[in-house]
């Protein structure tokens, strides 16, 4: 049995082993193993804890905010890419149980898998200490990030980002210009972004999709420096 104590002292919280090793079984380590129970189950919990918690954080820390605004941050802190992120801060890829497979390809630092196993903490972290201690696990994770949030939700879907500040501020609509160039089988795509008849971000992406995007978030972070 691994010895899980690093990991109760930087989660903070208290979970007995069956409950802990449950929470870190991929299914592909269940499945070589005679068919141990996974952390699907917890996954599902935490999952539906995270969204309510932030929720209510963000209804109370952001009280001027529309429906939109604190759904696109929330959206951002409960990201694969948000949570992964802070899995990694705390080592916790190294406690991932995976078959050989998983491990073989890396799975230890995949962001899908490390949100997944976030989400299973915070389940587990519920039934073993009660919703009080999952809301301080769920606040340590996503704390950090508060600061920082609105950048967040506009590296996510900045378009969108871009659309509504731009309504706030009565600019008008951004109108994005692309063009194209290179071979048909690797072409590139450089996209800028008006806004009341002025450029204000430009930028590139193998896809005119991307490149839009790329553009509305330089055009974003000029508009909020100033």
């Amino acid at each position: 049995m691994p010895d899980w104590r690093i990991l109760r002292e930087t989660l903070q919280v208290d979970i007995d082993d069956a409950l802990l090793t449950r929470a870190l079984t991929h299914r592909s380590y269940a499945y070589e193993n005679g068919g141990l129970p996974t952390n699907e189950r917890l996954e599902f919990l935490g999952d539906s804890i995270l969204g309510f918690v932030v929720a209510d954080v963000l209804f109370r820390t952001f009280p001027d905010l529309q429906e939109g605004d604190l759904s696109r941050r929330r959206a951002a802190l409960v990201s694969t890419g948000a949570l992964a992120s802070r899995a990694t801060d705390w080592g916790v890829g190294e406690y991932l149980l995976l078959g050989r497979g998983e491990q073989s390809t890396g799975g230890s630092a995949k962001p899908s898998l490390l949100a997944d196993v976030m989400e299973s903490l915070i389940g587990a972290t519920f039934l073993a200490n009660g919703f009080d201690a999952a809301r301080g696990l769920v606040m340590r994770i996503v704390e950090p990030m508060l600061a920082n949030v609105e950048e967040l939700a506009a590296v996510m879907d900045p378009k969108t980002t871009l659309q509504e500040l731009t309504q706030l501020r009565h600019l008008g609509s951004p109108v994005y210009t692309v063009v194209s160039s290179g071979p048909d089988h690797d072409k590139m795509y450089r996209a800028t972004v008006a806004i009341d008849g002025s450029d204000h971000g430009a930028g590139e992406g193998s896809t005119k999709k991307h490149a839009e995007a790329a553009a509305a978030l330089v055009a974003w972070r000029a508009l909020t420096a100033n």
